[in-house]
């Protein structure tokens, strides 16, 4: 009984593993992702942002609304960190 009740307390404790559509990172030379998510994913780069003074941060979207969150070094690596569907543009917030 003690032995069934410590299983369902880890059981509890221990978050379930996350569904993903990318199992693992997938990284090669940053033209080689381009060419992949553009000619693969028909995506286009909507965002980008400055991640450190080595690594920019990239939103790729597809016309059907996926998205692939890349991120891309300064020695021309990119890597591939998640991809997800029903990409929203919620677009600039007004100043003032």
């Amino acid at each position: 009984m003690r032995l069934r009740l410590t299983l369902v307390v880890l059981g509890l404790a221990t978050p379930g593993l996350a569904q993903t559509p990318i199992a693992e990172m997938i990284c090669g030379a940053h033209d080689e992702i381009v060419t992949r998510l553009t000619k693969g994913q028909r995506a286009t780069l909507v965002g980008m942002g400055v991640r450190g003074p080595d690594a920019v941060m990239e939103i790729w979207q597809a016309a059907d609304g996926d998205w692939t969150l890349v991120q891309s070094y300064a020695n021309g690596q990119s890597c591939i960190l998640a991809m997800g569907s029903d990409w929203a543009d919620l677009g600039v917030p007004a100043e003032g």
